[in-house]
């Protein structure tokens, strides 16, 4: 799990790939000093992230058509993720379904979660 400490580089960060094609079943390796999780065909999703996103698309958060990416999201929250990093405007980083995505999480009892582009998590400090 992503830990609660601060978000810096080498901590706190969960790296979540779900492929389309895959996105029933996907290695969860970790890295030295970070906090990377991938799946692979050696985990399955966790059963408590296809209900959260089952959830999202009960409460109209994103429709049938992005059920990858709601299980994406559910993924993060369900693992204790902090903070989520994506390009993807239209279902995940997008103003009006962020509030939506944590509202239902915090429904379903889970953290909100931070979701943000990569160019939002780069600091211009030395």
């Amino acid at each position: 799990m992503c830990p609660a400490a601060p978000i810096t580089p080498d901590r706190g960060v969960c790296e979540i790939a779900l492929p389309v094609e895959h996105a029933g079943a996907h290695p969860v390796p970790r890295l030295a000093g970070r906090h990377r999780v991938r799946w692979t065909e050696t985990n399955a999703v966790p059963a408590e992230a296809v209900l959260l996103q089952e959830a999202y698309l009960e409460h109209n958060v994103v429709g049938p058509g992005a059920m990858a990416d709601a299980l994406h999201v559910a993924s993060a929250a369900v693992l204790g993720c902090r903070v989520l990093v994506s390009w993807n405007f239209k279902h995940i980083v997008h103003f009006q379904k962020i509030p939506l995505y944590n509202a239902v999480n915090k429904l379903k009892g889970y953290a909100e979660i931070g979701i943000h582009t990569p160019l939002e998590m780069i600091s211009d400090e030395n």
